[in-house]
């Protein structure tokens, strides 16, 4: 079934909840990513490369026409795209990022720009009693570009009860 994109109440039950899969849930607001987030990013990663920190080098040594995004930033940005699509299960107790199947970064962020996610639930499986196992495929675009930032298979665990 090809992905449709839905518009969804922030709760369901587990029922409605299996009924999403195969369908795009939702696409979240734009978010931008500035040299002020890149630089707050690499502050608390301590990864100064200077792609990402130096725009006059990254102007003048890259083919990006200044800094990009660390690839963990953007990835890092999925938990604020996906609490505004995706719905919760009705009586969660807990929800538990359980990982990633999948991550490819497919284009560089370039600072100033903003990003989006397209969330499709693409499994849920009861891995056992209570507990529910989500697989959501996320693309994150970048605003005004052919080429998606990243694609993932994300991985969620839903504690019920």
């Amino acid at each position: 079934m090809p992905a449709t994109s839905l518009s969804v109440p922030s709760v369901l039950d587990l029922a409605a909840h299996l009924d999403l899969v195969g369908h795009e849930v939702g696409i979240s607001s734009w978010h931008l990513i500035d040299q002020r987030r890149i630089d707050a990013f690499a502050a608390a990663t301590e990864d100064h490369q200077f792609i990402h920190v130096d725009p006059e080098r990254a102007c003048a040594e890259t083919p990006f026409g200044g800094t990009i995004a660390h690839g963990l930033l953007t990835l890092s940005m999925l938990p604020a795209m996906v609490y505004e699509v995706m719905p919760r299960v009705a009586g969660e107790r807990m929800g538990i990022n359980y990982g990633f199947d999948a991550v490819r970064f497919v284009a560089p962020v370039r600072a100033g720009r903003r990003i989006r996610g397209r969330f499709v639930l693409q499994s849920m499986a009861e891995r056992a009693p209570g507990q529910w196992l989500r697989t959501t495929g996320v693309t994150v675009e970048i605003e005004g570009e052919t080429r998606p930032a990243l694609v993932a298979q994300w991985l969620g665990l839903s504690v019920v009860g």
